[in-house]
């Protein structure tokens, strides 16, 4: 049975992301170097990210909420968060993933509402700010 896919709000995500178990996967392109990011997200490109899902799973092991996005979650992070449904469902393997989300509005309406954002160039981003 495919894996439903849902939405959820900034502030969904504001009150989710105090759990450690959820990981935020940025599937922008190079936009996230010059725009910023939500803080402690994992940068997947949408332009490689079918290459890198058996990375992206192994990286979110012990995770079992992904929240994708991208600038406008309209495209890339709706179609990247039903590839790794599909690629889980595939590999018969969900590595403990049991929910995948989308943030509605993406990275821009998170930031044009005032939530916090990271600048740093590290990979992964480690920042816990807000």
């Amino acid at each position: 049975m495919a894996r439903s896919i849902s939405f959820v709000t900034g502030s969904q995500l504001l009150s989710l992301r105090r759990r450690p178990n959820i990981a935020i996967i940025d599937v922008r392109d190079e936009e996230r170097s010059y725009d910023g990011h939500i803080p402690g997200s994992l940068h997947y490109a949408s332009g490689a990210f079918s290459d890198k899902m058996a990375d992206l799973v192994q990286d979110v092991k012990g995770k079992d909420t992904l929240v994708f996005h991208c600038a406008l979650s309209q495209v890339r992070g709706p179609t990247c968060a039903r590839r790794l449904a599909d690629y889980l469902e595939e590999i018969k393997e969900d590595g403990g993933i049991k929910d995948i989300l989308v943030l509605e509005r993406g990275y821009n309406g998170w930031e044009a509402s005032g939530r916090p954002v990271c600048r740093c160039a590290d990979v992964p981003c480690k920042g816990h700010s807000g």
